[in-house]
């Protein structure tokens, strides 16, 4: 079975994130496309990582406008079929609202808090912090408008299932496997960390796209995460 992880296929070419789609295939459940493969290559990069592996396809455009803009995108977006598409919850409850309605076979996961963020760049935006209050803020902001997907931190994710319920997918981007580099992440967590709050997916990129092998690196991060969710927690 697959790992619930879904690989950030960051690639500058289209070439080499089909190599890396491919690679990772066979060991997690979805890889995601990012904002700058997918302004470079269209909807082609969309059908190129699902390929013949037939993985699920995340597409990650954090799509943030006035509501009709929002629903065009998504209506367009929409017929390449993705299985998730992204939306930021800041955009309000009738912008969520109208992508979910222009996109009702594609899942609408609407971010929180951005994981780069921490609460001093909370504040230079005007944000009401902390970071996990304004989570909270905009989570149940995008649930009540239809979003069954929210996009948080690992810090957030346990607190946010205790406020949305059991039936709505939490996915996680800053999950770093231990001794990773944080990157560009403040609010970080490793794979077993963020299942355990109660994540349903998780997002990892760098520590598997730049590995030697990147199909070695998923294989050995989803048999980590098996390890864990067969232990149980004492």
């Amino acid at each position: 079975m697959a790992a619930p992880i879904a690989v950030a296929i960051d690639a500058p070419e289209i070439e080499t994130a089909a190599r890396w789609a491919s690679a990772v295939a066979p060991h997690v459940s979805t890889v995601k496309v990012g904002l700058e493969l997918y302004l470079r290559y269209g909807p082609e990069v969309i059908t190129t990582v699902r390929g013949a592996n037939k993985v699920e396809v995340f597409l990650d455009l954090k799509l943030h406008d006035i509501p009709a803009t929002v629903a065009g995108a998504a209506r367009n977006i929409a017929r390449f079929k993705p299985s998730i598409l992204t939306v930021h919850a800041a955009g309000g409850r009738d912008m969520v609202k109208a992508a979910v309605e222009a996109a009702p076979q594609t899942q609408i996961a609407a971010v929180t808090v951005l994981t780069s963020l921490d609460e001093k760049a909370l504040d230079e935006i005007g944000m009401r912090g902390p970071a996990s209050e304004a989570a909270r803020r905009l989570a149940v902001l995008a649930v009540e408008s239809g979003a069954r997907a929210l996009v948080c931190s690992p810090w957030e994710v346990a607190s946010l299932r205790a406020e949305v319920g059991p039936d709505v997918t939490l996915i996680t981007p800053g999950v770093r496997p231990a001794g990773a580099e944080r990157g560009d992440q403040a609010r970080v967590a490793t794979p077993e960390e963020a299942v355990e709050a109660g994540a349903d997916l998780l997002v990892i990129g760098r520590p598997i796209t730049r590995a030697a092998d990147p199909g070695a690196a998923a294989a050995s991060i989803a048999a980590a995460l098996r390890r864990a969710q067969a232990t149980p927690s004492s």
